[in-house]
């Protein structure tokens, strides 16, 4: 795979994609998010593949946001439809049934805060920072911060990222639920590597269906989600997976996933 304005390592069975455009700190411009969605949807249907991280190039930004360049010249009727498309997008990362680990090594602004919270979770680096600023642009967030930022850290803590503009530091994004880690940066991608191999080692299909049980069962009345995890379960028992996972474990031996 080769692109403009990301890059995309193999080392199976986990996939590096880096927003490579650290001289505008890896903005968020239309290509730059077509790239990546072409990306994650290879990476998604590659079944040697079984987890991906997502960083920036450099030391000092993940994703500074979007391109200011871009969005100054969008009208009302065209800033819809960048909303849909970036939030589509996301949607995409968050749910193409493989988990998307944010290394976040400097600032994650704006639609780079964004994409971050469409990752399956979040291990930030010493020196990052996070923030929603779009008020100070005069618009809101509009690929998904809105909505994804309270529900992960609550609705106050959301509403005063979003409300002031200010950022926050990585520390303080750990303590309110933004983040999972916070490592060293000559750490980060080795940390997100190293818990990326421990999911990929595990059950693909099961790896899978626990991040569909969790992603559509937030959302629902707990009756409803409770009957789409048994659901869930039910189709794992009758996985080819779930029989060789039960008879190594009573056999003491390593398990040899097939993926069916």
């Amino acid at each position: 795979m080769s692109y403009e304005n990301i890059l995309v390592e193999v080392r199976e069975p986990v996939a590096v994609v880096t927003l490579n455009r650290p001289k505008v700190l890896n903005a968020l411009n239309a290509a730059t998010l077509k790239e990546l969605g072409e990306a994650v949807g290879e990476l998604a249907a590659n079944a040697a593949v079984r987890a991906i991280l997502l960083t920036g190039a450099g030391e000092k930004a993940f994703a500074a946001g979007a391109d200011i360049h871009e969005l100054a010249a969008v009208s009302a009727m065209d800033g819809h439809a960048l909303a849909l498309c970036g939030q589509g997008l996301f949607d995409r990362i968050e749910g193409c049934g493989k988990p998307v680990i944010a290394c976040v090594n400097g600032f994650a602004l704006g639609g780079g805060c964004e994409l971050a919270l469409a990752c399956t979770f979040r291990i930030a680096s010493e020196t990052a920072k996070f923030g929603q600023p779009e008020v100070k642009l005069g618009i809101i967030p509009g690929y998904g911060g809105s909505q994804r930022l309270p529900r992960l850290v609550g609705k106050g803590a959301a509403l005063k990222m979003i409300l002031t503009g200010e950022m926050i530091p990585a520390l303080e994004a750990l303590r309110i639920g933004l983040v999972e880690e916070v490592v060293a940066p000559g750490e980060l991608l080795a940390r997100g590597e190293h818990i990326a191999r421990i999911i990929a080692a595990q059950a693909p299909l099961a790896v899978e269906k626990s991040l569909e049980a969790v992603h559509a069962g937030y959302d629902l009345p707990l009756r409803q989600a409770l009957d789409l995890e048994a659901s869930l379960f039910g189709l794992c028992c009758a996985t080819e997976d779930k029989a060789e996972g039960t008879k190594a474990f009573l056999e003491k031996r390593a398990a040899e996933w097939k993926g069916r």
